[in-house]
């Protein structure tokens, strides 16, 4: 199986389950692989017979501007929201990281990462 890949998509938002993460907001990083069958695409040189990438960047910036309390329910949304948006699309793994956690350490950044197939 073949794989587009969307490696570390920036977006400012607004998640977490302190109250303070809500109104201030952070840095998030987010990779997306796609796995679908791309031979048709390969061939035709066509935007048709391939999942676009610039729709996928619209649906990870989309979802992670709904605010949630947990990053497994922000990737889970973009998994979803990823396989609505093409058929073609068999498998997604995605990763969500906040940059700088507010956990009273020093933490780079924490990550999330899921992996759905249909």
């Amino acid at each position: 199986m073949d794989k587009i890949v969307l490696k570390n998509v920036r977006c400012y938002s607004y998640h977490g389950c302190l109250k303070e993460e809500s109104v201030i907001g952070s840095d998030y990083l987010v990779n997306l692989s796609v796995y679908a069958d791309l031979n048709k695409s390969a061939s035709s040189d066509q935007l048709k017979d391939t999942v676009d990438y610039v729709l996928l960047n619209k649906i990870i910036k989309t979802e992670m501007a709904v605010p949630s309390k947990l990053l497994e329910q922000v990737a889970d949304r973009i998994i979803s929201s990823a396989f609505k948006s093409d058929s073609r699309i068999e498998k997604c793994v995605v990763k969500v990281s906040k940059i700088n956690p507010p956990i009273n350490g020093d933490v780079e950044k924490v990550s999330v990462k899921l992996s759905r197939k249909k």
